[in-house]
């Protein structure tokens, strides 16, 4: 019989009073919020021009969600 192990690896959660338990995860879940709203943005004003705008920027349509990805998680 195989034992599993898990470890947790977000830092700071596992220690330290609720409320700093608390505020750690809405933090966290802020910066998600703020990064997911980067993409969206950069989905919309990019969906929103011509394919000849977009040409001229040297973006093909199938390339906005991975350059949306990219400008809000990075690489």
């Amino acid at each position: 019989m195989t034992m599993a192990h898990f470890t947790d690896t977000r830092a700071g959660y596992n220690t330290g009073s609720l409320r700093t338990r608390l505020t750690g995860l809405v933090n966290e879940y802020r910066e998600r919020q703020a990064k997911y709203n980067v993409y969206r943005r950069t989905v919309t004003e990019l969906s929103s021009l011509t394919d000849r705008d977009l040409a001229d920027l040297g973006v093909h349509r199938s390339q906005i969600r991975g350059l949306a990805h990219e400008a809000a998680y990075g690489k």
